[in-house]
């Protein structure tokens, strides 16, 4: 038997709801087809703070995200933290489990109340093998994955703190992947945005402070934060 899912259950029905069956007639939603295609599935309502799942889980399950946001991260022999990536709703997370990765190979974490909806192993390839434009969507989903780790490093490798800054801030802020991006960053403490930027809280707190007084953002010493598309320019300038 597998491990209990954390969080609060929410039961659903296998019979798909018409709502979620005329959705599927608009243009591509993830959520429609996970809810159209009657699958026997979970949805777990997560707190702030509370694991999604540790390191060294059994893989059985992949998730997505309906609302909320979650932190993806690996912990060291050391006891170090690294913050991995940051998710928001529409994002799949715990795909590893497809392609026989035994045992989760860090942490996930809700970083504000979420809602996630768990789907088995089995009933996920059944899915991708039987409704075409769900596999598409899942392999367009971990193309996009793959760019952003490659585009994260290479933040990393040559680019100073404050655009690595000014890069995450606008990825919290779903700039981009929206017709009108969220301008709200979750709430997420100035430690955590070191841990995802490699530098220290002291810096962060010195970068959004200069941020706010040149309008980028909407600041009070506290987040959530707001972000301005203006911050843009930061990670553009040369």
């Amino acid at each position: 038997m597998g491990r209990q899912p954390r969080g609060k259950l929410v039961v659903m029905s296998r019979r798909p709801s018409t709502a979620s069956l005329v959705a599927t007639a608009r243009p591509f939603d993830a959520q429609a087809y996970l809810d159209s295609a009657g699958l026997s599935k979970t949805v777990v309502v997560y707190s702030r703070n509370e694991n999604v799942f540790a390191q060294g889980d059994a893989c059985e399950h992949v998730m997505y995200i309906r609302s909320g946001g979650v932190k993806l991260s690996v912990l060291s022999k050391a006891g170090r933290e690294a913050v991995i990536a940051m998710l928001g709703p529409g994002d799949f997370f715990g795909e590893g489990c497809l392609a026989g990765q035994p045992v989760r190979i860090g942490s996930a974490t809700a970083i504000t109340p979420s809602v996630v909806l768990q789907v088995t192993k089995r009933k996920m390839l059944q899915l991708l093998h039987g409704q075409h434009g769900m596999s598409d969507r899942f392999i367009a989903h971990m193309l996009a994955r793959n760019i952003r780790i490659e585009e994260d490093l290479i933040d990393q490798l040559f680019n100073s703190s404050e655009k690595r800054l000014a890069r995450t801030l606008l990825l919290l802020a779903r700039y981009g992947t929206q017709a009108r991006p969220f301008r709200a960053v979750p709430q997420i403490s100035q430690a955590t945005l070191a841990e995802m930027i490699g530098s220290t809280r002291s810096r962060v707190n010195f970068f959004l402070n200069k941020f706010k007084k040149l309008g980028f953002i909407e600041y009070d010493g506290v987040v959530p934060m707001k972000v301005n598309s203006s911050l843009l320019s930061v990670v553009l300038h040369d």
